[in-house]
């Protein structure tokens, strides 16, 4: 009997900018997060940070639900950190959140989102604390 489907590891099913095939291709600019944050920031000390999605569309049948924010911290034995978890309404919230943050070591931010038909996509950016 032959199985269903492949089994992949999660992160053999998250789609990024540089590593998306075949139909991904072309939905990278409507689904890969952007992430704004500085470079760099100093110890302890609060900065904006900004992830957003699309354009993309907003309706019940295609939509973004959800953003999940992570620290990947240098030096650290467990990684990731959890930043934050955002959950969007169809037709009624856009995908974009802002949050304050405050980090003691450098490392990566990481974001990953879900659409309801293009499953999840991430993007990571690189922050510098010193």
């Amino acid at each position: 009997m032959q199985p269903i489907m492949e089994m992949k590891d999660i992160g053999a099913i998250i789609n990024t900018y540089d590593m998306a095939a075949g139909e991904a291709l072309g939905k990278r600019e409507s689904h890969t997060p952007k992430i704004e944050a500085p470079a760099m920031a100093k110890p302890e000390e609060p900065f904006m940070l900004k992830v957003s999605v699309g354009p993309h569309p907003n309706t019940v049948e295609h939509s973004i639900r959800w953003i999940h924010l992570f620290f990947y911290e240098e030096g650290r034995a467990f990684n990731p950190i959890m930043l934050g978890k955002f959950s969007f309404n169809p037709g009624t919230t856009d995908p974009e959140v802002t949050a304050k943050v405050k980090l003691g070591k450098s490392g990566v931010l990481h974001a990953v989102e879900y659409c309801n038909l293009h499953g999840l996509w991430s993007a990571k950016k690189e922050i510098k604390i010193g």
